[in-house]
């Protein structure tokens, strides 16, 4: 049995229909922290378990009789909790439940030395695998190709995007994650520790992302520079929090750094099929023009 951890999350979710349409689904549970906003996977018929990275005894109940288990990494740093604690709770209850592999949602990025503050997080948790015991495969993801889509939305809208500089990323779309994590959860055996980074076909930057938007929806969207120190007012002024915003500046130092550049063909050897481009994922959301850009 494979239990997805996160499943009414974006990720966890695409991971399950991905799987089902692999044709598990007997074999297949989810584990979600409110049981209360699972009815659509409970209609499915899928097995819903109720359990908090921060309750131990809830993942222990339920890891009981799985396989692997699908530990997709808390964003608990964005909230003023600590990650690390909730993922030592995640590993040290699949050891006990007796799971056979943990498969974790990792980044291509993962280092102590990132300047992006996430990718100490992921760091630390592959090490914790690593000296677990477990059978573990950390999926190195490329960016979610999500976030910039929203980081960029009413920019484009509006004929410009201002942001810091930055650098080439590899935006990935969740889809083909999920897809990726799907096959590999069903091949046991395979990518033993860290994978090789799971990236789109390109890694491009504001100015490839203007040019690309432009054509999307008809109208010039130019790049405009801001300083690091002005996108921090900005995001303060909408009431982010300092952990967010140095979150965000980190994005971009690292992004300058060459952190999120390298393209790897990996993602798409496990889709049998072309990774999804930005230019698509940015057509989807904001094409017709003035559409409502969900």
């Amino acid at each position: 049995m494979i239990v997805v951890t996160g499943g009414n999350g974006k990720l966890g979710r695409a991971i399950v229909n991905s799987l089902r349409s692999r044709g598990l689904s007997g074999a297949l549970a989810v584990s979600v922290r409110d049981a209360g906003q699972a009815g659509e996977l409970e209609a499915m018929g899928m097995k819903v378990h109720q359990a908090d990275y921060e309750n131990p005894e809830s993942l222990r109940h339920a890891f009981q009789g799985a396989d692997q288990i699908l530990m997709v990494s808390s964003n608990a740093s964005a909230h003023g909790a600590d990650p690390l604690v909730q993922h030592r709770n995640v590993i040290a209850a699949a050891k006990e439940a007796g799971v056979g592999r943990v498969v974790y949602t990792s980044h291509m990025a993962a280092s102590a030395a990132s300047a992006f503050p996430p990718m100490h997080t992921h760091h630390a948790t592959e090490l914790m695998l690593r000296e677990s015991g477990l059978a573990w495969t950390a999926l190195r993801d490329g960016f979610y190709a999500g976030s910039i889509v929203a980081m960029v939305r009413e920019g484009i809208r509006g004929g410009r995007i201002m942001f810091p500089e930055d650098g080439k990323v590899s935006w990935t779309a969740h889809a083909d994650l999920a897809d990726a994590a799907a096959a590999i959860l069903m091949q046991p055996g395979r990518f033993e520790g860290p994978t090789p980074p799971l990236t789109a076909g390109e890694a491009l930057d504001l100015e490839d992302i203007a040019r690309i938007a432009s054509t999307v929806v008809g109208h010039p969207v130019r790049r405009e520079y801001i300083s690091d120190e002005d996108m921090a007012k900005r995001l303060t002024s909408r009431g982010l929090s300092a952990v967010v915003v140095e979150i965000t500046l980190g994005m971009f130092r690292a992004s300058r750094n060459g952190e999120f550049a390298k393209v790897d063909p990996t993602l798409a050897q496990l889709l049998g099929r072309p990774t999804t481009s930005l230019a698509d994922l940015l057509a989807g959301d904001l094409a017709p023009a003035g559409g409502s850009g969900s």
